[in-house]
């Protein structure tokens, strides 16, 4: 069985496939009708307007319509695009068990326990026939697919076949006259509309289900008696003609399948059986462990059946439907109803070759799965799951391409699956013992290899090469030199599509599709919510490739995108050109022709061939919203200009490109004061005065106007603006010009005017206007304010504008591919300033100086010394010129702009750079992509207590920067050092950064740390030691050998650490003697140097004798004696003691240490695990632990979480090579 959805619910008790889309309706034993799409496993809706169970649900075949039944005694046909109940039809007396539409007619047929069956027109919405004659509760009630016949089934142990052909004569209205008259006869007398046929007696219980066989004149039926019976009618007769037995419990539900030659039941039992209905045997059972099976459904045209059962349902197929083919060249060699064919794609010609073996054995699923197929001996092995997995393998023989019909003796052999390395090797997979077992045509073993990882399929890889399937990676094996040539971990693949070059492959799971090259290095990963069926590569290197639903393709880059939306599912054989070939699965060879124009052109833009993208722009109908925001997004928004017309997208494209010329032309039509704001915003970015002047005229923005006069240096037109402000009676505005202009005097006038005297007093006598004063102070009388004596006043006075005039010069740069054409734009848009001093602005003033307001022309003069030297007084007076009429000003033309372009958009910030192109914690952190940092050292290292790594963090940011001071009004700037930078180094390409940390300074740290264990400076010591863990995870290094040397290092600082831990430890226990021999005992099993360790065993020796303890003091003794010390004092003293015990063998207490077997010490708890004990690891210092501590931080390195995974430390661009 392959299950293809399934559902957790309340017991299921009817289920009714649609006809067109992907959609099935579940009523359920709660009252509820849910309606699933199973190809997507999502609910679309629910209905629960029934009262108790739905036992009947029923799709129309045309209409947006569906019929339910239920314990109510109601049925219900509902809309499902209008999502409700359209009507009730009332008549049943009892439960209502099934309810079906007829495929033609408007009727609907209703099974109900009150023992009658009846026919309704869902049009008149009135019960058209009553069908009595049962004598128990009728439990089903079915149409037959064609003729005018109904089916029943009754707990009273008959089947009814029921004639209704005198109901549609009746329905489909007579002619003439005298038969109207007969039909009125009818009506008032009552005649018969529906007659019983045949009653099937047979069952020994109630019968629970009856249907007809689609085509042929069969009735299979179900009962209590847990019999499955077949029965034959004729015109005048019906027998029973088979019994099927099997089921141990009541079968509620049997259907005959619509496409295969088998009968599908299910039962109480908890079982589905699958029946061969011509050899009437059974096939298969599926059985679930808790659930009771009610109902079957079969969908009406394609190859699916559905169950439900007491908690759910499924739907399933019963068998594959994908053909088994291999391309090879220009021909397709594939298997369909069991013949080996042969297709030509340059002719498009099929033929049959050779007829295959049947299989013999009963069960389903036992047709071909894949073919594999060598050209040069014109042989093919075919692999199907017969035995538990087998294959067959045929030579085709030359002579006999035409025919195709005598039957070849294959040679046989068993195997998960086999294929073709070699023109006449083939490898076949051995999954118990999993190796690979190569053979050549006459069937026979040549070599054996073990395979690396545990195999449950082999794909072809190459001559010589295979690409092994494994539950989560897929490796690809050299047969020849027994190794792995690539490895890579992915979902469960279930096919394997190679590009013609063998360059790239693409590995296709259920729901994903994952682009590899021939190494395995993993190119990009494709999500999909619709199953991946087939797909193949065209010329052009895109993977095009079919879901249930769609033709798509995806770039190489990942970008994918829909080409065609499909009926059935197809199996794409090859693509050539525009054509796609595919297989459907019926076996019959389709050839697809497509539009590849979309994903060509993203193709060109991928790889940046802009010649072929404005070919396309100009001669291709490319248009519609995905193809403007994928331009957006893919950072060509002057691309996406062409495409648009709607003046606000152009505006936002525009913006987004610094394309002003044509963000003016649509603001001005747009017309609105948030397009015109921003529109200001962008060309102050790119410092085009004149435009931002313009801009914030058309929305009467006078305060930034002034402010832009008087950042501008423009003081004329800031008078102008103060004459504007005092037309407008803004006072405010005016004392801001003022203000902005320096003109104490006008300050001093507005003041007064506005009644502030003593401000206007201040203010004159603060600026020295001692006659204005005097004058406001007589006004003031008394009232003069009092003004702080000894004080250094500063004045409000304007700051000199850093660039006065026009517009900020532009670099020069030739226009871009995509700039040509945007040429008459650019000059509509050259228009619009023209216009711009009618701008409705106020009484009669002209402010906006039309001619100078060109972007870019400051460039030209600054290229002339003398044309600068002579603006050096005013900058850019974009004054109003008087003019005698005759002359005009010049303009610059258009040819001498266009070599002038806007502002290049901003390069990639090297940090940005670094992150791209490391995965090494340290660079990220030192380009301050301190997220990115932490995440790779989590996964690296299961780093989890990042606080002592902080300081590091910014020491390693602030390091690989040096920062520039420009000017006082200008952002400090910041540089980043590259490490190994040479004068020689191309500009383009970026070095990583450099970093604070190297691995000398940590050579220096640890002798410091020597040192100070050596005087005895314990915590100094570890601070040291400590201090060398934390920085070692930010270390970067060159060579593979320095890897290992930091690798080392860790392990001798953490040696250090846990020694002088358990050190500091035993100083502070000063009341408890056992524990301090034990943690002195423990310190001497430290990896220390030598020197250390002499006199970590003299002070374990000292402490264990003082305590009393003979015997350890001694054993300490023997082994400071064994390193051959070379102080004579330490030597004396051991001897001394080594005596001492001899005469006294005795220990006072009892500890927790025994020499003789090998242990490590615990991190946190500080006791020994002795070999054997089960314990955990810190994944960064590698530091033992009792299981207790999993999860917990390591008190060893204080960084990383105890037993958690992690990949390994990363310290060398090396190591990734």
């Amino acid at each position: 069985m392959l299950t293809k959805f399934e559902t957790k619910s309340n017991r299921v008790k009817g289920l009714s496939f649609h006809s067109k889309r992907p959609w099935i309706l579940a009523s359920l034993h709660s009252g509820v009708i849910q309606l699933w799409d199973y190809r997507m496993g999502t609910l679309i809706d629910r209905f629960d307007e029934h009262d108790g169970p739905v036992r009947g649900v029923h799709f129309h075949k045309s209409q947006p319509l569906f019929v339910s039944g239920g314990d109510d005694y109601k049925i219900k046909v509902w809309n499902y695009k209008l999502h409700r109940c359209l009507f009730t039809l009332l008549g049943h007396l009892d439960y209502i068990r099934t309810v079906q539409f007829h495929h033609e007619y408007p009727w609907i047929v209703s099974a109900s326990d009150d023992q009658t069956i009846r026919i309704w027109n869902w049009q008149s919405r009135t019960c058209i026939s009553v069908l009595t004659g049962h004598n128990h509760y009728v439990m089903c009630a079915l149409f037959h697919p064609k003729e005018d016949l109904v089916v029943s089934a009754s707990l009273d142990q008959t089947v009814r076949v029921w004639d209704i052909g005198a109901l549609r004569k009746k329905t489909v209205s007579p002619a003439d006259d005298i038969l109207r008259l007969g039909q009125m006869n009818t009506d008032f007398f009552g005649g018969v509309d529906a007659v019983v046929k045949y009653v099937l007696e047979g069952h020994d219980r109630g019968v629970n289900w009856a249907s007809f066989h689609p085509t042929l004149p069969l009735i299979v039926s179900g009962a209590d008696d847990r019999q499955v019976k077949i029965w034959r009618m004729n015109d005048t007769k019906a027998w029973e003609v088979d019994t099927l037995r099997g089921h141990v419990n009541n079968v509620s539900s049997v259907l005959f399948h619509a496409r295969q030659d088998i009968i599908v039941s299910n039962s109480e039992d908890k079982s589905i059986r699958v029946w061969d209905a011509t050899k009437r045997t059974g096939l298969q059972t599926f059985r679930r462990e808790h659930d009771r099976f009610w109902i079957l459904g079969c969908h009406p045209e394609m190859n699916l059946l559905a169950a439900g059962h007491d908690s759910g349902m499924i739907v399933f197929k019963l068998e594959r439907e994908r053909p088994a083919f291999s391309v090879s060249g220009d021909s397709l060699y594939y298997v369909k109803d069991r013949f080996l064919r042969f297709y030509e794609y340059s002719t498009q010609k099929e033929t049959q070759i050779i007829p295959i073996r049947r299989p013999g054995s009963v069960s389903l699923n036992q047709g071909p799965r894949t073919l594999s197929y060598s050209p040069t001996e014109n042989a093919v092995l075919i692999c199907s799951e017969v035995d538990g997995g087998s294959y067959e393998l045929y030579v085709v023989p030359k002579d006999n391409f035409s025919r195709g019909d005598t039957v070849q003796e294959a040679k046989r052999g068993v195997g998960g699956s086999a294929v073709f390395v070699a023109r006449n090797r083939f490898a076949v997979l051995e999954k118990g013992t999993n190796q690979v077992l190569v053979k050549n045509l006459k069937n026979e073993i040549v070599k054996k290899s073990a395979l690396p990882v545990a195999t449950d399929a082999i794909f072809y890889a190459g001559t010589g090469n295979l690409l092994c399937r494994a539950e989560d990676r897929v490796v690809i094996f050299d047969l020849q030199q027994r190794m792995v040539l690539g490895d890579l971990q992915t979902s469960f693949i279930r096919y394997v599509v190679w590009s013609n070059d063998m360059e790239n492959v693409a590995l296709l799971s259920k729901h994903s599709i994952i682009i590899a090259d021939k190494k395995l290095v993993h190119r990009c990963t494709l999500h999909e919510t619709i199953r991946v069926k087939s797909g193949s590569w065209d010329d052009n290197g895109v993977f095009i490739y079919t879901t249930l639903t769609h033709i798509k393709y995806c770039l190489p880059n990942g970008d994918s995108g829909i080409i065609k939306t499909l009926d059935v599912p197809l199996y794409i054989t090859k693509i050539y050109r525009n054509t796609i070939f595919c297989l459907d699965r019926d076996g019959k060879n389709r050839p697809i022709v497509i539009d590849s124009t979309e994903y060509i052109f993203k193709l060109s833009l991928l790889r940046k061939r802009y010649d072929h993208v404005m070919s396309m722009i100009r001669n291709s109908e490319l248009c519609g919203q995905a193809m403007i925001a994928y331009l957006q997004q893919k950072g060509f928004p002057e691309v996406a200009l062409h495409f648009v017309k709607d003046e606000r997208t152009r505006f936002n494209l525009a913006l987004e490109s610094g394309n002003i010329q044509i963000a003016v032309a649509s603001a001005k039509e747009i017309d609105e004061k948030d397009h015109w704001y921003r529109l200001g915003v962008e060309a102050l970015r790119q410092g085009n005065a004149g435009i931002v002047e313009y801009a914030y005229q058309r929305t009467k923005n006078f305060e930034r106007l002034s402010f832009l006069y008087l950042i501008t240096g423009n003081l004329d037109k800031l008078s102008k603006m103060m004459k504007i402000a005092e037309v407008k009676n803004d006072v405010m505005g005016q004392f801001h010009n003022a203000l902005y202009l320096g003109d104490v005097k006008e300050r001093i006038k507005i003041l007064e005017n506005a009644g502030h005297l003593p401000l206007a007093y201040a203010t004159a006598k603060t600026h020295g206007l001692t006659d204005l004063a005097e004058g406001l102070a007589a006004k003031l009388e008394d009232n003069v304010p009092s003004l702080p004596s000894g004080r250094s006043a500063s004045l409000l006075m304007p700051p000199t504008p850093v660039l006065c005039g026009g517009d900020w010069p532009l670099l020069r740069v030739m226009k871009g591919i995509f700039e040509g054409g945007l040429d008459n734009v650019g000059a509509a848009a050259q228009e619009e300033y023209e216009d711009a001093a009618d701008a409705d602005w106020g009484e009669d003033l002209d402010i906006v100086d039309v001619e100078n307001i060109q972007n870019g022309d400051i460039s030209m003069v600054l290229e002339d010394e003398e044309a600068h030297e002579d603006n050096e007084e005013g900058g850019w007076d974009l004054e109003d010129l008087e003019l005698p009429p005759d002359v005009e000003t010049p303009k610059t033309t258009t040819a001498s702009r266009s070599s002038v372009f806007v502002a290049p958009t901003a390069g990639m910030p090297v940090s940005q750079i670094w992150v791209q192109k490391s995965s090494l914690a340290a660079e990220h952190a030192a380009a301050g992509n301190f997220d990115t940092a932490m995440r790779l050292l989590s996964r690296q290292l299961g780093i989890k207590n990042f606080a002592p790594l902080k300081s590091s963090f910014i020491d390693l940011h602030i390091g690989s920067h040096t920062y520039l001071r420009a000017f006082s009004s200008a952002p400090v700037l910041s540089l980043a050092i590259e490490r190994g930078w040479s004068e020689s180094a191309s500009p383009n390409v970026r070095a990583p950064p450099a970093l604070v940390f190297n691995f000398s300074q940590l050579e220096e740290k640890l002798k410091a740390g020597y040192r100070a264990t050596t005087t005895g400076k314990f915590t100094e010591a570890l601070r040291l030691f400590l201090g060398i863990l934390h920085t070692i995870p930010l270390v970067v290094v060159e060579s593979r050998r320095e890897v290992d040397e930091v690798k080392e290092l860790i392990i001798i600082v953490k040696e250090y650490v846990l020694g002088l831990q358990m050190e500091l430890k035993r100083r502070e226990l000063k009341d408890d003697p056992v524990r301090q021999q034990e943690l002195a005992a423990y310190f001497t099993h430290c990896n220390l140097q030598l020197p250390h360790l002499r006199l970590a065993l003299m002070n374990a020796m000292t402490v264990c004798y003082k305590a009393g303890n003979l015997i350890t003091a001694s054993n300490f003794a023997r082994r400071l004696l064994e390193t051959n010390p070379t102080a004579e004092n330490q030597i004396k003293t051991s001897r001394s003691v080594m005596q001492a015990a001899e005469r006294n063998m005795k220990d006072s207490s009892q500890l927790n240490y025994d020499f003789r077997n090998p242990f490590v010490v615990c991190g946190a708890t500080y006791v020994p695990i002795y070999r054997g004990q089960k314990d955990v690891l810190c994944p960064y210092c590698s530091s033992h632990f009792v299981l207790s501590q999993e999860g917990q931080l390591c008190t060893v390195c204080d960084l990383a979480a105890v037993g958690s995974d992690a990949s390994g430390l990363l310290c060398s661009a090396a190591q990734i090579r």
